[in-house]
């Protein structure tokens, strides 16, 4: 009878242990990134899995709540909110956005200023950035992973590399032929619609989920848009402008184009948050260089002989190869800090800085001061309601069939996923 008595305790005590891990593991699986207080939360499992998880984004929120119960508290609770925003994360996410805003700028006046000289070759003229890009990322990656390393990399994750280079190399293209069709202000007011672009493919890729809060900060920065475009036509600018021949045509190359880099940007994005971003920028500047030199001799040999370089043209030539370097070098940096998102809708000032700069010689009208700010607010909008970290997970890690995978992401401030 005793050992009867035993053997119902010890089949009573199995199964109240298979329940209790069965209860650890579903808590396990809703809440794989470990953030249940549960004081029985077993530690995760060092196995590797089969894929992992997709980056959750807006799962939870550290933002003071708004109380609605008076005005009083509502005015309290909504300086709290704007407070809480202004994050060390936050903070360089905005100051990067306007800095890539203003390289973006930098190169599309020097764009039309060289096409005032008549000098259009748009392959040629992208050619140069994926030559800077490649002397400078392609060194650095053979020297982090080793040349064997570098050229299992390039075998088994070139082509992934080689598309995103097609797209932004035909994006460039596209962009730069269009400035040979449309004015400047035309050709910024399109590039917006790589916002809308870039948020499907966000959603596509990374199956991302915006807050309705994001949702009205995109529609207002893009009203401070239409403001800044209001402004131009109110100030009669557009005859001033002159008129340009083919204007549709130009139309339709900047959407062609604004669409190509919407998804690149999202793409990069995918890329950068798990991969190191010299090996990414590094295999965007090494096959932008073939390809785009490819297309340059095909396509321009022939008229790049006959342009004239007329004073001048070369120093505007550097300049641009040094701002669309910059875009290259720091973009991935505010993908992992923001998002491509958050990067397509800072560009959206460039168009403040174009007239800002005076390239076009506009009087700007009231509403043009008015844009600025409408836009900035629609940026603050984007993460009233989470922050910058909770746009994605990041997970940097160098392939794994490189011997040399051990501390590379460490070396980037990003510790290795189990």
């Amino acid at each position: 009878m005793e050992k009867l008595k035993d053997a119902i305790g010890h089949i009573s005590s199995s199964l109240d242990d298979t329940a209790r891990k069965s209860e650890e593991y579903q808590l396990l699986r809703a809440h794989p990134d470990g953030e249940p207080s549960s004081p029985s939360s077993p530690t995760p499992s060092t196995s590797t899995s089969i894929s992992p998880p997709i980056p959750a984004r807006h799962a939870h929120a550290d933002r003071p709540p708004i109380s609605c119960a008076s005005p009083g508290a509502f005015a309290r609770s909504a300086r709290a909110r704007f407070a809480s925003l202004w994050t060390p994360t936050f903070t360089f996410s905005l100051l990067a956005g306007q800095a890539l805003s203003v390289s973006i700028t930098g190169a599309s006046v020097l764009t039309a200023l060289l096409v005032k000289r008549q000098w259009v070759l748009p392959a040629t003229q992208a050619f140069f950035p994926y030559v800077g890009l490649m002397f400078v990322f392609t060194p650095y990656t053979m020297y982090k992973y080793g040349l064997r390393g570098w050229y299992k990399m390039v075998l088994k994750d070139g082509w992934k590399y080689f598309l995103l280079a097609l797209g932004d190399v035909e994006g460039n293209f596209l962009a730069i032929k269009a400035y040979d069709y449309t004015d400047l202000l035309s050709a910024m007011l399109l590039d917006a619609w790589a916002i809308p672009v870039c948020l499907f493919s966000c959603y596509l890729f990374m199956h991302t989920r915006y807050h309705w809060t994001q949702i009205i900060g995109v529609v207002v920065s893009i009203l401070g848009l239409c403001m800044l475009v209001a402004s131009d036509f109110l100030a009669g600018n557009e005859q001033e402008a002159g008129v340009v021949a083919d204007r549709a045509k130009g139309d339709l190359l900047m959407l062609c184009g604004a669409t190509l880099f919407g998804i690149v940007n999202a793409t990069t994005e995918l890329f950068v948050r798990n991969t190191p971003m010299y090996e990414v920028v590094g295999q965007v500047g090494f096959w932008g260089t073939i390809v785009c030199g490819i297309q340059a001799y095909v396509l321009e040999h022939e008229q790049a002989s006959r342009t004239r370089w007329k004073d001048g043209t070369g120093w505007l030539l550097l300049l641009y190869v040094i701002a669309m370097d910059i875009v290259y070098a720091l973009a991935p940096v505010l993908f992992r800090t923001a998002s491509s998102s958050f990067f397509n809708i800072s560009l959206l000032t460039s168009d403040f800085y174009g007239l800002l700069f005076g390239a076009l010689h506009y009087s700007p009208y009231w509403l043009y001061f008015l844009a600025f700010p409408v836009v900035i607010s629609g940026l603050v909008l984007y993460f009233w309601h989470a922050e910058p970290e909770d746009e994605g997970e990041t997970h940097v890690r160098a392939p794994k069939y490189l011997d040399s995978e051990a501390g590379l992401a460490e070396e980037e401030g990003y510790a290795h996923e189990p």
